[in-house]
């Protein structure tokens, strides 16, 4: 029966791992490694089972020799005069030892093997580890978490305890480290090494810690810690080559500079810090700080006055005959540009058919590298997404119809349904639906990306709300709700108020689903305004 369990569970990994594992960007289908995991616990401990019988075996054969030949050595010729001990003696040195020969040979490991050799090739990679450590590096800086909070699992809304070991925040260290990520390498080396400090049984020394910690406050400007770091790992390991080394280097560095004038020890300006902690370096997103402040709920623009033009009511579709009787309840998210929020638009039966068919076809974002030309996955989006055709589901024929109703807008040069699950810290950083790429193709036949309409389809404890950075406004995931809002002014114009961004998932796992109207089509449905901006 576990080797059918095993089959089946491998067949289901089998049927969606078409390409490399990348299992840390969707939730969704990392849970069938949970599954995985523990058809190998399962394997693991029958063949202990097996391992202790065969021990078990072995024992009670060697405990009867013992008393045997106890009594036999104290009188060897006395004992073989018994006729019958005479013939058990040979019985046991012709027969008897080759069984127990046979039984220590047998490698009762052999099964577990087997099944563990099967399953390692669905295993998640170096890529995904390193992927994973990233995404909680992402999540400590967007939501201003500590590595002792995060070490410890203190976080809002989770329902299961986890930690990390020191040995794990070591591992976290090397992985900032081997991506030139010295902030990152420096608090999590410093976590490690305190919870060395603090007396946990580990087999990480202090040495190896400081040695990775020592150059990367180096790398970071801090001249004089880095001497200091070196001389205490020097303390602790007096023949460790690279600290002398770089303790050499260190202070003829030091030396020099203060014999050019540029620093000494009373007037030295150190790297910015916090509390202790040293100032992230800046990156490519310009609006980063705006954008995951709007992710921990700070910095929202929703005044008094705004709230009061906001309102809710039911929504019939211009009086469409499926919504009559059943209108959607309609709230107001944010009054300009307009967005709203749309009540009971998937059930829960609904959700849960939609993720099944998804989860087979889940596949990462990818980019075209303008460099290399090679397809590479497109870091600014951690998720994996499906479309979804009406020939998969009468569920989705349903869906597309309703949302068709909801917004009043033609569906015939719409794009088919998107559906998205967020992996560890998964996120997609602040972009536009629209293109603005005035020679694409595709806008030819179909024309921009007029409007957006997007589903909750799971509700998130912590984390992943969906943001505009422009205008300030959050708004949080409520599972089947959806919102709705204009890519385009009425003359075709981008709204460049709406690039948004959806935040790293804290914890719990994001499914959305994704509907994108075009021009073509609404021509009569959203006519064009006296102005560009209407």
């Amino acid at each position: 029966m576990r080797y059918l369990t095993s089959s089946f569970i491998l067949m289901s990994v089998f049927c969606w791992f078409k390409t490399k594992a990348e299992f840390f960007t969707s939730i969704g289908q990392m849970t069938d490694l949970i599954f995985t995991e523990k058809d190998l616990v399962n394997s693991l401990k029958e063949y202990i089972k097996a391992e202790e019988s065969k021990m078990s075996k072995i024992k009670r054969w060697a405990e009867k020799l013992e008393a045997l030949t106890s009594t036999s050595t104290s009188d060897p010729e006395g004992y073989l005069g018994h006729p019958v001990n005479a013939y058990k003696l040979v019985k046991r040195m012709n027969t008897d030892w080759q069984e127990l020969e046979r039984i220590v040979l047998q490698d009762p490991a052999d099964g577990f093997i087997n099944n563990l050799t099967v399953q390692k090739q669905y295993f998640p990679s170096e890529e995904d580890e390193a992927g994973a450590a990233k995404a909680l590096m992402r999540l400590q800086d967007t939501y201003k978490l500590d590595p002792d909070s995060i070490s410890k699992g203190k976080l809002p809304g989770v329902k299961h305890s986890a930690f990390l070991t020191a040995e794990d925040c070591f591992d976290m260290g090397k992985i900032a480290y081997n991506d030139g990520d010295y902030y990152h390498t420096v608090l999590w080396m410093q976590q490690a090494l305190k919870q060395i400090d603090e007396g946990e049984d580990t087999d990480i020394s202090k040495s190896e810690v400081l040695d990775y910690l020592s150059y990367s406050v180096f790398q970071l400007g801090d001249l004089f810690r880095a001497i200091e770091l070196t001389r205490r790992l020097i303390a602790l390991d007096p023949t460790h080559e690279r600290a002398g080394g770089n303790l050499h280097y260190f202070e003829a560095l030091l030396e020099k500079e203060q014999h050019e004038g540029k620093v000494n020890k009373t007037a030295f300006e150190e790297p910015k810090t916090v509390s202790g902690i040293y100032e992230r370096p800046p990156d490519y997103l310009p609006e980063r700080e705006v954008y995951e402040a709007l992710c921990r709920g700070e910095g929202v623009k929703m005044t008094n006055r705004r709230q009061k033009r906001l309102h809710c009511r039911y929504q019939d579709g211009n009086r469409n005959p499926r919504l009559l009787l059943a209108p959607i309840k309609e709230e107001d998210e944010w009054d300009s540009p307009h967005i709203v929020r749309h009540y009971d638009v998937l059930s829960h039966e609904e959700i849960e058919t939609i993720k099944e068919l998804a989860k087979p076809k889940l596949a990462r974002a990818s980019i075209i590298n303008s460099v290399t030309g090679i397809q590479e996955p497109a870091m600014y989006r951690v998720s994996k997404s499906a479309w979804l055709e009406e020939e998969d589901s009468a569920v989705i024929v349903r869906v597309n119809q309703r949302i068709e109703d909801i917004t009043g807008l033609t569906a015939k040069t719409a794009e088919l349904l998107q559906i998205a699950n967020y992996g560890v810290g998964g996120q997609y950083e602040p972009h536009f639906d629209f293109s603005r790429r005035p020679f694409d193709s595709n806008l030819r036949t179909d024309g921009n990306r007029v409007a957006t309409y997007l589903a909750y389809m799971s509700d998130v404890p912590a984390g992943g709300a969906t943001v505009f950075p422009d205008f300030g406004a959050a708004i949080w995931p409520k599972k089947g709700t959806a919102v709705f809002w204009y890519n385009l002014f009425r003359s075709g114009e981008g709204d460049y108020r709406t690039r948004h961004a959806a935040c790293p998932v804290l914890v719990g796992s994001k499914w959305v689903a994704n509907k994108w109207f075009h021009e073509r089509g609404q021509e009569f449905i959203r006519p064009c305004g006296l102005t560009e901006v209407d």
